[in-house]
């Protein structure tokens, strides 16, 4: 009988995961192109939200943007390789998730952007721009890899802000 690689969810898992959301600055984010159906990844700014969920700040003029509002199912990697070593030794989440747009004179858009610049100041040379609105991620799974043999599926909830 094959074991199972997948690990039981503990509160180290959890506590890791919570870690490198917290600590993401920027992720990989995959969509599908609408235009072929194909998958397609780019690179977007992170940050936590008060909660500690990511968000970020993406441009209607991007193709992801044009993607997520064809399809807002995505994926979101999050995890530094580290400067030694082999890469996939170190940590990283995988977050399946759905887009949820928050547009400029949306009820919570002000105190969002106010965190987004609160861990990317330089953002404000443009998140006030007409095109621009915050990103966040509605999580309905994530996939923890902690390193060699550490894997662990999680739930929204393992992702919750301790309290």
């Amino acid at each position: 009988m094959e074991k199972n690689p997948i690990n039981p969810t503990d509160d180290d898992a959890r506590a890791l995961a919570r870690d490198l959301i917290g600590a993401a600055r920027f992720g990989a984010l995959g969509v599908i192109d609408p235009d072929t159906g194909s998958p397609m990844v780019s690179r977007v700014a992170v940050v936590p939200d008060q909660a500690g969920l990511p968000m970020s700040l993406v441009s209607d003029l991007s193709h992801h943007t044009k993607a997520l509002k064809a399809d807002p199912r995505c994926s979101l990697l999050l995890g530094e390789p580290g400067d030694k070593g082999d890469p996939l030794t170190h940590p990283r989440i995988t977050l399946m998730a759905t887009a949820q747009f928050i547009r400029h004179g949306d009820p919570e858009h002000e105190k969002l952007a106010a965190q987004f610049l609160h861990h990317q100041p330089k953002a404000k040379l443009y998140i006030g721009f007409a095109d621009f609105q915050i990103l966040r991620y509605d999580i309905s799974a994530a996939h923890l890899n902690g390193g060699f043999g550490k894997a662990f599926v999680l739930t929204p909830d393992d992702l919750a802000p301790t309290r």
